[in-house]
């Protein structure tokens, strides 16, 4: 333990120290991806909690068996009791006087027991519906920490080229500035400027530098916010990939969102557990059925031999009807459909969080598009505008400030790229995100996928017997069939606009 935290700590080192020389090799997104898929606690411990919840699955079906249970009891019992005296001449004297007896005996026993539920109106089936609903709804669930995951490390990753891509403009413009103040300094020397000119180019390389100075610190906080979610400091960073499945239709996307969105399919999971549980809730007024055995010795215990041995065995079948619970059950079956209108009402809502955030997602992937334009022609026409501003000032038409002011629109412009660069890739991820399609192995092909499936159908049959079929066949029979829960009753459900999804889609730039 005490390594390992060694070892994190390094690796916070590193990636807090800013202007330290880049490794010889290159880091793919790829790469990083692929280590973050495997180690991020964040992943891990979603995992975790579901391989957790799929053992909801073998709880449920465990009532599909029967149960045995021994029980084993020893008692020891003292006796006193009077005794009356006895008068053999008949004076009224007892020759044998009044005297009490006490008597001892110890026993033993032990009973087996077995029970078995034959019929339960349908409980144990819809218990079983309701604990593989959940155990898909945590699978959506696990998928969406996922993607959530991947939109981290990709946001991480242009994050540190988008700094280091700075970092660079800022040197580059305090090395310009440093030979601009020495030129301004020479030309002073000769008469050609004016102090003015001199304090003018002071000024700016003095600002450059806290821009430098502040250009260090946000690749260093880059830096360590790409340590501690991919789980190593940054090396050289490659470009990127472009994103696979970037759709460049609003309606496609948003069609997408609403077919695959984890949140919405966990909700729709949701509402298939809820409506089972109601069913559940109405099998309580069905009888059940049950099956019991059991079989028992008991026997006095007199010093260490044994006498007196009474073996028991009993078997049968009960059946259980309801008829008075005092409210119970119907309190149950109206709290669980209650819950399942709240589980449809939250499917209306998670089909506004996919509009919101494909539309917001699809809007900013137009925008930072637009913006990656015109910031390519904004560099290139600064680039040419300050060369030529330079030129002029050599012969006598442009100031030092124009010179100055040149330069700062150049660095102040491809800084804007920079940004626009990352900003595009990271909504184009977004947006991927919102429509359910940021997987790791689209991301990076070949990767060890992690396959929660695997593991729930794993523990499903733990403990299984040959008749468990049966016995789910016969309790499905007459079972509360599970009713859409709008259905159910008339219950006021709030649904967003009749059902209805208003598709607006930004406007193309």
């Amino acid at each position: 333990m005490f390594k390992r935290s060694r070892a994190l700590a390094s690796v916070a080192l590193v990636a807090v120290t800013a202007g330290l020389a880049a490794p010889a090799w290159a880091e793919t997104l790829q790469e990083a991806i692929a280590l973050a898929y495997r180690t991020n606690p964040t992943l891990q411990g979603q995992r975790a909690q579901q391989r957790a919840l799929d053992e909801a699955v073998p709880q449920a079906r465990a009532g599909l068996r029967p149960t045995l249970s021994v029980s084993a009891s020893t008692s020891y019992r003292n006796t006193s009791s009077p005794v009356p005296g006895v008068d053999f001449n008949g004076d009224g004297i007892d020759e044998i006087p009044p005297s009490r007896e006490t008597t001892e005996s110890d026993s033993v026993g032990a009973t087996i027991a077995v029970d078995q539920t034959l019929y339960s109106g349908g409980r144990l089936a819809r218990g079983i519906d309701a604990a593989e609903a959940s155990v898909r709804s945590g699978r959506e669930g696990l998928r969406s920490i996922e993607q959530q995951v991947l939109a981290a490390v990709i946001q991480a990753y242009v994050d540190v080229q988008r700094d280091v891509e700075i970092l660079r403009i800022r040197e580059a413009n305090l090395a310009v500035l440093r030979r601009q103040l020495d030129e301004s300094n020479a030309r002073f020397e000769v008469g050609e400027i004016t102090r003015t000119d001199v304090s003018q180019s002071e000024a700016r390389l003095a600002l450059s530098e806290a821009d430098l100075a502040g250009a260090q610190a946000q690749l260093s906080v880059s830096r360590a916010t790409y340590a501690a979610i991919v789980g190593q400091a940054p090396t050289n960073l490659e470009e990127p990939p472009a994103l696979p499945g970037v759709p460049a239709d609003f309606d496609t996307a948003l069609d997408i969102g609403l077919a695959e969105n984890p949140n919405l399919m966990a909700a729709e999971y949701d509402l298939q557990a809820a409506e089972a549980r109601h069913a559940q809730a109405r099998s309580a007024y069905l009888p059940s059925v049950g099956l019991s055995s059991s079989y028992g010795a008991a026997t006095s215990v007199s010093g260490f031999d044994l006498s007196d041995r009474t073996n028991t065995f009993q078997a049968g079948v009960s059946l259980s009807v309801p008829l008075f619970t005092g409210g119970l059950n119907s309190s149950r079956v109206a709290q669980a459909l209650e819950q399942a209108n709240a589980a449809k009402i939250e499917i209306d809502r998670q089909k506004r969080s996919v509009l919101q955030g494909v539309s917001s997602a699809f809007a900013q992937v137009v925008s930072n598009r637009s913006q990656l334009e015109a910031g390519v022609a904004g560099v290139s026409a600064a680039r040419i505008a300050a060369e030529g501003v330079r030129q002029e000032q050599q012969v006598g038409l442009r100031t030092t400030l124009d010179v100055l002011n040149g330069e700062l629109e150049l660095r102040n412009a491809e800084i804007n790229l920079a940004v626009a660069k990352r900003n595009l890739y990271v909504a184009q991820a977004s947006l991927l995100s919102s429509m359910g399609r940021l997987s790791g192995e689209d991301l990076a092909p070949g990767i060890e996928v992690y396959d929660a499936a695997a593991n729930a159908e794993r523990v499903r049959n733990r403990g299984a017997l040959p008749w468990d079929s049966l016995i789910e066949t016969l309790d499905r029979v007459a079972a509360p069939p599970v009713t859409p829960a709008n259905e159910t009753e008339n219950a006021p459900i709030d649904t967003q606009l009749d059902g209805q999804i208003v598709r607006t889609a930004p406007p193309a730039q």
